[in-house]
């Protein structure tokens, strides 16, 4: 009689039961594939990244050998090539921290100041300070850029952020070279240089 009653329940729940391991199964089956997905995913940005690293690094190496001088040159062919006009490099001492001096292809006034260091050096607040005190009440910059090579210090990359000065350090020097324009780089300011991403703060 007992045998009989599970015949007769089994063959009432059996479908439910088969449908159940089934779902559950897909369900097994899904998240795998998601997860193996997001992995492959997430090896590919890193091997992505680690390439556009490596060819910004080789872009970057004939950067570094070059001397003082033809680094602000070069400054100044970067930005004639990203539409900038009447562009001119000081090439002097006593240019009160002007290096290259032009406009930005909506006219807006562009001063930048160079430094050629080496990359595991920084730039330290002090000569931050140095052009914060003459980009605009001496050169009157619409958009002033500290250029570097290098890093920037914590203190030295809040007073750029603070008073609107881009601190176009390494890494997007290194962006810059590879051909993406001043005028994109500008809203990355305070990004990217190894610390925490803040906010950009106003340039006019």
């Amino acid at each position: 009689m007992a045998a009989l009653a599970l015949t007769l329940a089994w063959q009432t729940v059996w479908p439910y039961v088969v449908g159940a391991v089934l779902v559950g199964l897909l369900g097994a089956i899904g998240w795998w594939l998601r997860k193996t997905h997001l992995g492959t995913v997430a090896r590919h940005r890193a091997w992505q990244t680690e390439q556009e690293n490596a060819a910004r690094e080789r872009s970057m190496a004939e950067v570094d050998a070059m001397t003082w001088q033809r680094f602000e040159s070069y400054v100044a062919e970067l930005c004639r090539r990203d539409g900038c006009t009447q562009v001119v490099v000081s090439g002097k001492s006593g240019d009160l921290g002007a290096d290259v001096i032009g406009r930005m292809p909506d006219g807006r006034l562009l001063v930048i100041q160079c430094k050629h260091y080496a990359p595991h050096r920084t730039v330290p607040s002090g000569d931050m300070q140095k052009f914060l005190g003459t980009a605009r009440a001496e050169h009157g910059a619409d958009v002033a850029v500290f250029v570097a090579t290098c890093a920037f210090t914590r203190e030295a990359e809040k007073l750029a952020l603070k008073h609107g000065i881009l601190a176009l350090h390494r890494n997007l020097l290194g962006a810059w070279v590879r051909g993406a324009t001043l005028e994109s780089l500008l809203p990355l300011n305070g990004a990217g240089n190894g610390h925490t991403v803040r906010r950009r703060a106003p340039l006019d």
